[in-house]
Parts: structure tokens; sequence; C-alpha cells
């Protein structure tokens, strides 16, 4: 994968960690997300008059990822309800890169080489190990957090495709985050009442900032999975763990102990291997919409 593809989106991977940074002292995280949904929306909503269409092959991913992000959306609350978030979150997090590199081989044609898989696995084993840091994984917890990782995985390769098919990764990015940032309220109303949506402006705003901080991140990944593999890039994107780390020592005053400083280290050294390595993808059949323009 190139350097600059691998630039852009170790930023994605500081933004991601940062949101997550402003939003870790919130307790009712339903509600913070769904506020992020409704920033999300409403920014979205604004670009679409700027910007083309997706093709029309690609619509089909659009709708299929905004309702994959819903259903990662009320996974990973479910998780942090049933589990201690220092285990869940890596277990999520952690297993997300093997999945996407398996869908991406099963459904793009994505073989990487033996570097870049190597990176891909020490990434994800990195991160995996940051859950049993705290000792035994409680069983409640675990199938909610793979849960989480599924979902992570599944619209990772669903928008990896999707982009591809669509001429133009900003179209679709705005397009499909609009929809998911549509469809999350209602599901809140569904769950909760309404009116419970109304806090005080300064929460109001760190959940909203968080959200369009969110999007760019995310628009990011994908306009980096139009151009590389998306196994590698989805690994890349998960070194926000040791950003994480590192903001939560030195802005949040977290202490960092060296079992966390050589996991990071093992998700570095993976990055670095991701960032020196290529992959082979399939060619694209005559059928398939031509490369996607550059945002």
């Amino acid at each position: 994968m190139s350097i600059g593809i691998s630039f852009i989106v170790l930023l994605a991977a500081l933004l991601h960690a940062s949101w997550n940074a402003l939003l870790r002292a919130g307790t009712d995280r339903l509600w913070s997300m769904t506020v992020m949904c409704i920033a999300i929306a409403l920014v979205c909503a604004v670009l679409v008059f700027f910007l083309p269409l997706p093709a029309r092959a690609s619509w089909g991913c659009v709708i299929l990822s905004a309702l994959l992000h819903i259903g990662y959306n009320l996974f990973l609350v479910r998780t942090y309800r049933s589990g201690d978030l220092g285990q869940t979150y890596p277990i999520a997090r952690g297993s997300s890169p093997l999945l996407v590199s398996l869908g991406a081989a099963l459904f793009a044609g994505e073989l990487p080489d033996a570097i870049s898989l190597a990176g891909v696995v020490l990434v994800s084993g990195g991160i995996l190990s940051l859950a049993f840091q705290g000792g035994r994984i409680g069983r409640d917890s675990l199938p909610y957090a793979l849960g989480t990782g599924c979902f992570i995985g599944a619209y990772s390769v669903t928008d990896g495709i999707g982009v591809r098919l669509s001429a133009t990764p900003a179209g679709y990015t705005i397009w499909m985050c609009l929809l998911w940032g549509v469809l999350m309220p209602p599901v809140y109303g569904f769950m909760r009442d309404w009116r419970s949506l109304i806090r005080s402006p300064r929460e109001t705003g760190i959940a909203a900032a968080g959200g369009v901080v969110s999007l760019v991140a995310y628009g990011i990944i994908i306009f980096a999975m139009s151009l590389g593999p998306m196994g590698p890039v989805s690994a890349l994107r998960e070194t926000s763990v040791v950003f994480a780390a590192l903001i939560g020592r030195f802005f949040l005053h977290e202490r960092l102990t060296a079992y966390r400083i050589a996991a990071c280290i093992v998700v570095a050294i993976g990055a670095i291997c991701i960032g020196h390595s290529g992959a082979s993808i399939r060619p694209p059949s005559s059928g398939t919409s031509p490369r996607p323009a550059p945002l």
C-alpha cells in the first residue's frame, strides 16, 4: 500500500481516537450516538447539493451499509452495557481487520501478500491482547463484542465494494452517512422517549462535534478503500488504539502500563508492515464501473 494512502488512513485513525476521547466521559452512549448521527445527517443534507450522485450500481451498498451501521450502533451500546470497556472495545476493534480481510478475499478478490497479511495479524493481535489485560472476559459481553466486530467488518467490506462501484467516493460517503444519520433517531424514539434527546448545550455540542469528526474520519477510510486493499486499510484504521492510549496518557492523565505499551508496539510494527507492503486485487470485470475519481 502506498505511503500516501497509509498516511491518510493514519490521520483517520487519529481523528477516530480523538472523537472517542471526546465521548469517553459520557455514560449514555445511545444518546451520544444518536446526537452524533443527527449532526452527521445535517452536514450531509447540505453537502448532497454540491456533490454528484453515486452510480446506480452502488446504491444497494449505500442502503445495506446504512443498515449495518445501525446494527453496529445498537450492538456497541449493548456491548458497553454488558462488559468492561477496556476488554470489550479491543475485541470489537481487533477482530474487524481479520474479518475485513476475509470478506475482501471472498467478495472482492483481494489477496494480500505475506507482509501485508502479517501486518494485519499483528495489528489485530496487538489490539485483541489488550482485552486480556484485566483478566478473564465475561461470557455475557463476549458475544456482543464479537458481534460488534462482525458489523464493523460487514459495513467496511460493503463500503469498500460500494465506493468502487460509485465512481465518486465523496458522493457515496455523503449519501450513505445521510441515510445512516436519518435512520438512527427513529430507532432512538422507538427505544426511549423523544424528549430525553434534549440535554445541555455543552453535552449536545460535544456529541455533535464528535459526529462531524467521525464523518471526516470515516470518509477518509472510504476514500482509501477506493484506492487500496480493504483489509490493510481496516487494520491501519484500528491503530487508533495507539493514538487513544497516547491521548489518554497526555491529555486525560490515564495510566499507561507496560503491557499496554507492548501491545501498542506490536500494533505499530504491524502498521509498518502494511505501509511497506502491497496487495494483489483481482482486476475488475468488463461490467465494472470505472476507477473512482478522487475526493
